[in-house]
Protein backbone atom coordinates (compact mmCIF):
# COMPACT_ATOMS: atom_id res chain seq x y z
CA UNK A 1 0.00 0.00 0.00
CA UNK A 2 1.02 3.63 0.29
CA UNK A 3 3.97 4.02 2.62
CA UNK A 4 4.06 6.37 5.58
CA UNK A 5 7.06 8.07 3.97
CA UNK A 6 4.96 8.99 0.92
CA UNK A 7 2.13 10.32 3.09
CA UNK A 8 4.60 12.28 5.22
CA UNK A 9 6.29 13.69 2.10
CA UNK A 10 2.91 14.98 0.88
CA UNK A 11 2.15 16.48 4.30
CA UNK A 12 5.57 18.17 4.37
CA UNK A 13 5.18 19.54 0.84
CA UNK A 14 1.78 21.04 1.72
CA UNK A 15 2.95 22.40 5.10
CA UNK A 16 6.01 24.11 3.58
CA UNK A 17 3.67 26.06 1.31
CA UNK A 18 0.86 26.63 3.85
CA UNK A 19 -1.61 25.13 1.40
CA UNK A 20 -3.63 23.10 3.89
CA UNK A 21 -5.94 26.10 4.31
CA UNK A 22 -7.10 25.58 0.72
CA UNK A 23 -7.50 21.82 1.00
CA UNK A 24 -11.11 21.47 2.07
CA UNK A 25 -12.68 18.08 1.40
CA UNK A 26 -14.71 19.64 -1.42
CA UNK A 27 -11.69 21.25 -3.05
CA UNK A 28 -9.73 18.01 -2.82
CA UNK A 29 -12.61 16.00 -4.31
CA UNK A 30 -12.84 18.49 -7.18
CA UNK A 31 -9.10 18.25 -7.72
CA UNK A 32 -9.31 14.45 -7.90
CA UNK A 33 -11.95 14.73 -10.61
CA UNK A 34 -9.99 17.34 -12.54
CA UNK A 35 -6.78 15.31 -12.45
CA UNK A 36 -8.67 12.13 -13.39
CA UNK A 37 -10.04 13.97 -16.42
CA UNK A 38 -6.50 14.99 -17.36
CA UNK A 39 -5.46 11.33 -17.10
CA UNK A 40 -8.41 10.33 -19.27
CA UNK A 41 -7.35 12.91 -21.85
CA UNK A 42 -4.12 10.92 -22.32
CA UNK A 43 -6.29 8.13 -23.76
CA UNK A 44 -8.67 10.32 -25.76
CA UNK A 45 -7.76 8.88 -29.16
CA UNK A 46 -5.93 5.69 -28.13
CA UNK A 47 -6.99 3.02 -25.68
CA UNK A 48 -3.38 2.02 -25.09
CA UNK A 49 -0.62 4.25 -23.73
CA UNK A 50 1.66 5.73 -26.35
CA UNK A 51 5.41 6.01 -25.79
CA UNK A 52 5.15 9.72 -26.50
CA UNK A 53 2.83 10.35 -23.54
CA UNK A 54 3.90 7.74 -20.99
CA UNK A 55 5.59 10.38 -18.80
CA UNK A 56 2.44 12.52 -18.91
CA UNK A 57 0.36 9.49 -17.88
CA UNK A 58 2.82 8.85 -15.05
CA UNK A 59 2.41 12.43 -13.79
CA UNK A 60 -1.40 12.41 -14.02
CA UNK A 61 -1.64 9.13 -12.09
CA UNK A 62 0.59 10.67 -9.42
CA UNK A 63 -1.64 13.77 -9.27
CA UNK A 64 -4.78 11.64 -8.82
CA UNK A 65 -3.13 9.52 -6.12
CA UNK A 66 -1.73 12.53 -4.27
CA UNK A 67 -5.13 14.21 -4.11
CA UNK A 68 -6.79 10.93 -3.03
CA UNK A 69 -4.22 10.53 -0.27
CA UNK A 70 -4.70 14.15 0.80
CA UNK A 71 -8.48 13.77 0.96
CA UNK A 72 -8.23 10.50 2.89
CA UNK A 73 -5.77 12.11 5.29
CA UNK A 74 -7.98 15.20 5.73
CA UNK A 75 -10.94 12.96 6.61
CA UNK A 76 -8.87 10.77 8.93
CA UNK A 77 -9.24 7.63 6.83
CA UNK A 78 -6.70 4.83 7.03
CA UNK A 79 -5.80 4.02 3.42
CA UNK A 80 -5.17 0.33 4.00
CA UNK A 81 -8.44 0.00 5.89
CA UNK A 82 -10.63 1.72 3.28
CA UNK A 83 -9.02 -0.19 0.41
CA UNK A 84 -9.33 -3.57 2.12
CA UNK A 85 -12.91 -2.81 3.21
CA UNK A 86 -13.89 -1.92 -0.35
CA UNK A 87 -12.20 -5.03 -1.75
CA UNK A 88 -14.12 -7.18 0.75
CA UNK A 89 -17.42 -5.57 -0.30
CA UNK A 90 -16.55 -6.05 -3.98
CA UNK A 91 -15.65 -9.69 -3.34
CA UNK A 92 -19.17 -10.24 -1.96
CA UNK A 93 -20.79 -8.31 -4.79
CA UNK A 94 -18.69 -9.98 -7.50
CA UNK A 95 -17.84 -13.54 -6.39
CA UNK A 96 -14.96 -14.87 -8.48
CA UNK A 97 -16.92 -17.94 -9.58
CA UNK A 98 -19.56 -15.70 -11.22
CA UNK A 99 -17.48 -12.68 -12.20
CA UNK A 100 -14.43 -14.44 -13.67
CA UNK A 101 -13.93 -13.14 -17.22
CA UNK A 102 -17.19 -11.22 -17.08
CA UNK A 103 -17.31 -7.41 -17.01
CA UNK A 104 -21.05 -7.07 -16.43
CA UNK A 105 -22.02 -4.81 -13.56
CA UNK A 106 -23.70 -6.52 -10.61
CA UNK A 107 -27.33 -5.66 -9.83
Amino acid sequence: MISDSSINAIRKFVAERDWSQFHTPGNLAKSISIEAAELLECFQWNDEPQDSNIEHIHEEIADVLIYCIMLSDKLGFDLDEIILDKLAKNAQRYPAEFAYGNSNKAN
